[in-house]
């Protein structure tokens, strides 16, 4: 069998810049993977990807499936013969739809009797009979939102299809694709190089294209060419150093073929505008890349990549400057015109603003967290007036032209504002840390005005939606409950704080007289623990750690943390399968018993030594642990419990607990209460992992 290189390319018109890397990391996933089902082997999958094109290319791929072995069961042996020892019917028939004679089959004994089978060899199929729908099954199954017509087409692409490229060694694959008959031209560069292009073989498909079309179609390549170039000209021109936004970067390789990073200047007097609206107005709109000084402060350039060899660059970098002018002067407009207005001032204009209709206006919310942060503040040790001044302050720049242009800069433009105003620093610092943190891995608020405003506005939502009987669902979060429930997590634990979901949300309620709902902070503080499950996932963590922990509750996320990083590491001790074991055997025992009630230990009462040895041995562990667990030193306190291990081994090795005598049993029982409190004090340990012990 021998084996041959694979080329597809989709040519299209100027596929999505922020959806091209997606795009063409699912056709890659998609042919591999209809390849591999297929039983087909290759030795290597290339991606390409450029704005114009999605193409493939799979190295050493087997020109044919392999034979695959088969077997047909007949008709069993005493229905196949008559009397004679003459074929019946029944064999006939089955022999004829295999298109062999009797004599071909082959006799299989089985317990129930036996069966005359064909047993043959299934010729693979030709791979070049296969590609055509691989290529179109996996084009059919990318991630497009929302597919277009062109023409007369009844065909449905992301994009108008213009040629489709395909070949299977130096051979074209005969098919059509999206109403394209495939071929063995591609087409350069829209400008440099307009006309098609041949492609031999498919190992020479990115040359022909550089060296003659002016195209770098492998979008990793064209990616680090552009941040080389960028860093460089960045370098060289300015001496500064070119801030690369990982997601603009990929969306500006996404938009070039054949890049050139050219260098724009502005005027200065726009660094008096605060540095992020420029940025934004630059990445956003212009997809400019900008630079810092070696004091990290921003220098009046950008950087641009053409998507063209220019034979008058000049001309093309005061294009780009003619363009960014009007707008960094719209942004300067923008914060001079704001700055009249102090933030104070603005509160009555939230009024009108819903935030949702039940819960009332942007104004109502601002209220009710106002009173929230001051209590939140007061519990950290905070100053409350300035968490509340905050509060009422906090959503005031959304009615400013600079947010209302660029709404990516709330909370940003109200620290600026709220410096300019005269306000203390720390409440400044409020306004831009309520959003934190914004998305996984982003910073938590550092000042703890922030922090008990972050806290107090993501609970009020949260409080408020469940209590009106709207929570998050499976495929609807219109309100990023989810993402709120993270950051309070992580603003409590990370900052250390002693706070408690319960309590929290018990004062967020007591804000609102609209809500609707039953049982409201009981819901929302499970489904506050409950999203503790997938984080801890994600950093390695078993399920049953988890599940060990939650089932006993614990509201104060930062004592929930420290449990489940003890837990943890009591799993990895030899004891804990042992006594995960003993854990799981004592609360079966105890839920079989009708009383509900805690016995008492009678240390007079015990007849075995296995039963004096684990009393003695559970005292001095109350003694060693309660002190550890009061001041949430779980971890020191799970390593002295794992010592219980062989008391507990050895009581159940020798000890009947359910004793024909009722004192003697329920002393048993009452010992066994005690020691399964002593670690129900940090997590229901019976619901790890417990192997085959105790």
């Amino acid at each position: 069998m021998s084996a041959h290189d694979f080329l597809v390319e989709i040519g299209t018109e100027e596929l999505p810049p922020k959806a091209l890397l997606t795009l063409s990391n699912a056709f890659t996933e998609g042919v591999s993977q209809r390849l591999t089902d297929a039983g087909l082997t290759f030795s290597a999958v290339v991606p390409f990807a450029a704005p114009r094109r999605l193409a493939i290319r799979v190295e050493g791929l087997n020109d044919a499936q392999p034979d695959k072995p088969f077997e047909r069961r007949g008709p069993a042996v005493k229905a196949a013969f008559d009397a004679a020892g003459n074929p019946t019917k029944a064999l006939q028939g089955f022999a004829s739809s295999l298109g062999i004679t009797p004599d071909d089959l082959d006799t299989m004994e089985t317990p129930k009797g036996a069966w005359l089978v064909y047993r043959g060899l299934e010729t693979g199929r030709d791979t070049v009979d296969l590609l055509p729908a691989i290529v179109q099954e996996s084009l059919a199954a990318l991630p497009i939102p929302k597919r277009m017509r062109w023409g007369a087409h009844r065909e449905e692409f992301v994009r108008p299809v213009h040629w489709v490229l395909m070949l299977f060694g130096s051979n074209v694959v005969e098919c059509e694709v999206l109403g394209r008959p495939a071929g063995h031209e591609t087409r350069g560069h829209r400008f440099h190089h307009p006309a098609s292009l041949l492609i031999s073989t498919p190992a020479d498909y990115e040359l022909v294209l550089e060296q003659q079309g002016y195209v770098l179609a492998d979008f990793a390549r064209r990616r680090e060419l552009i941040r080389q170039g960028v860093q460089n000209l960045a370098k060289e021109r300015v001496g500064g150093e070119a801030v690369i936004d990982p997601d603009l970067l990929d969306e500006v390789t996404a938009l070039n073929e054949w890049p050139v990073p050219l260098l724009g200047k502005f005027e200065e007097r726009f660094l008096n505008v605060p540095p992020e609206a420029l940025i934004s107005s630059m990445k956003e709109h212009q997809k400019y890349f900008h630079v810092l000084d070696q004091q990290g402060r921003m220098l009046p350039c950008f950087i641009t990549v053409a998507n063209i060899e220019s034979k008058n660059p000049q001309s093309v970098i005061e294009g780009n400057e003619k363009v960014i002018r009007p707008r960094l002067s719209d942004a300067a407009f923008f914060y001079e015109t704001d700055l009249k207005t102090p933030l104070a001032d603005r509160v009555d204009q939230l009024k009108p603003i819903v935030f949702q209709k039940t819960l009332g206006s942007i104004h109502d919310k601002s209220e009710r967290v106002a009173t929230l942060a001051g209590r939140i503040a007061e519990a950290m040790n905070g100053d409350p007036a300035l968490a509340q001044r905050a509060a009422r302050l906090a959503k005031t720049d959304l009615v400013t032209e600079m947010v209302l242009e660029f709404t990516d800069l709330q909370g940003i433009m109200g620290q600026y504002y709220a410096r300019h105003d005269g306000e203390p620093e720390e409440l400044a610092l409020a306004l831009n840390e309520q959003y934190l943190p914004r998305f996984a891995g982003d910073a938590i608020p550092t000042t703890d005005t922030g922090a008990a405003l972050a806290l107090a506005d993501r609970l009020d939502s949260l409080v408020g939606l469940f209590g009106i009987n709207q929570p998050p669902t499976g495929t609807r979060d219109p309100f990023a409950l989810r993402r709120a429930a993270l950051g309070v997590l992580r603003i409590i634990v990370e900052r250390q704080l002693p706070l408690d979901l319960d309590t929290l949300c018990h004062w967020a309620e007591a804000q609102f007289n609209c809500l609707t709902g039953t049982g409201t902070v009981d819901k929302v503080v499970d489904y506050l623990l409950e999203r503790f499950r997938a984080g801890y996932e994600e950093q390695g963590m078993a399920a049953e750690v988890f599940l060990a922990v939650n089932a006993r509750r614990p509201t104060r996320p930062l004592d929930f943390h420290q449990r489940m990083e003890a837990v943890n590491s009591f799993r990895q001790l030899p004891e804990a399968q042992a006594l995960a074991a003993a854990n799981k055997r004592v609360a079966n025992i105890l839920s079989k018993q009708k009383t509900t009630t805690t016995l008492t230990v009678e240390p007079a009462s015990f007849q075995d030594s296995q039963e004096k040895a684990l009393f003695q041995a559970l005292l001095h562990q109350e003694q060693e642990v309660q002190p550890l667990f009061e001041q949430g030193h779980y971890d020191a306190g799970l390593r002295s419990l794992a010592q219980l291990q062989q008391p507990i081994d050895d009581f159940f090795d020798t000890v009947m607990v359910m004793a024909d005598d009722p004192a003697l049993r329920d002393n048993r029982l009452a010992l066994l209460q005690r020691v399964r409190a002593l670690f129900l004090q940090v997590a229901d340990i019976g619901l790890l992992p417990s192997g085959n012990a105790g």
